[in-house]
């Protein structure tokens, strides 16, 4: 499935200098620069669950000074086209798909939430077009089911002709109290003649078990990890157990990094054994003043930890 992109960066004016992005309209980096010199490689952005590409519309556009930058909608989310298959490696084979497409490969990916888990699937299934990794407040593990609820009310949002965003909010206020995230849930509700659900809702509660899940690789399955106790917050780790498994040519040895939200659950220490035998180089940071929602909590400290991991040369 080729996805919906968002896509800025420098530009390269005659001269051969970055000559900036004119009026704010996303423009597209060359592949090499005047003197032959390769440039970095694209970077990917991938959102999380219920969430879009325009959602890292802050960190794009810092990004975007020095890096070519693409943000994905993925299946079910956005403009992207709706499927019912919403496993990690599809959504994966998705990413390389539309990234093989936009000659955008090898690419440095960036996922937050689902999206980190879809990063981590695309580097274990082609280490060869991924040429650095970073995943955002989330571990190769299965969650407790935490999500069904934020489903159910989205769908008896009543969906009639006058529908309004004050109306949706306060349908959706009993089983999400956070006023942010109810903001955050309705950009995906189109107001109109009919109104509806941008994203592929249906399909979405469908697959929970696959999004809340992990399909690693086949001889990393036994490794799984159960985290009980995981809320719409974050997630604790009660009783997360790992069970020996063998991760021989279901690894990926590049540069990696793991960030969390100083609030967040969502990645323990308990996840490391499992982490480090699939990506190796894997390495540990953790934003201040940050829940799961990290890159909008604090985009300044998020992006700071973005812009040095992109900058440090490639493990040997």
């Amino acid at each position: 499935m080729i996805l919906h992109a968002i896509e800025a960066g420098p530009t390269l004016n005659p001269s051969g200098t970055p000559g900036g992005i004119p009026n704010g309209t996303p423009s597209v980096r060359t592949s090499g620069s005047p003197n032959g010199m390769p440039v970095a490689p694209p970077l990917v952005l991938l959102h999380g669950l219920f969430g879009q590409a325009r959602n890292f519309g802050q960190i794009q556009r810092a990004l975007a000074q020095r890096w070519r930058v693409l943000a994905l909608d993925l299946r079910n989310h956005g403009a992207s086209p709706h499927a019912p298959d919403m496993r990690y490696a599809t959504m994966a084979e998705d990413v390389l798909e539309t990234l093989a497409a936009l000659g955008a490969l090898p690419a440095a990916l960036i996922g937050h939430s689902m999206g980190g888990k879809v990063a981590m699937r695309a580097a274990l299934l082609r280490p060869d077009a991924v040429e650095r990794l970073l995943v955002a407040d989330i571990a190769p593990v299965v969650y407790r089911p935490h999500n069904q609820p934020i489903v159910d009310a989205m769908l008896r949002v009543p969906l009639h002709d006058g529908l309004t965003r004050a109306a949706a909010d306060a349908a959706l206020l009993a089983s999400v109290p956070e006023a942010s995230v109810r903001a955050f849930l309705l950009q995906n509700l189109r107001l109109g003649t009919p109104p509806g659900w941008r994203i592929g809702l249906d399909e979405i509660e469908a697959a929970m078990a696959d999004i809340e899940g992990w399909d690693g690789p086949a001889d990393a399955t036994s490794a799984r990890a159960t985290h009980e106790g995981a809320t719409h917050e974050g997630a604790t780790h009660e009783g997360a157990t790992y069970e020996g498994a063998t991760y021989e040519g279901a690894t990926y040895a590049g540069r990696t990094l793991f960030v969390a939200g100083e609030t967040s659950g969502y990645i323990s220490r308990e996840d490391r054994p499992v982490i480090r035998m699939l990506f190796p180089a894997a390495r540990f940071v953790t934003v201040k003043r940050a829940g799961h929602w990290l890159h909008a909590d604090n985009p300044a400290g998020f992006l700071a930890v973005v812009e040095a991991f992109l900058s440090a040369p490639q493990v040997q």
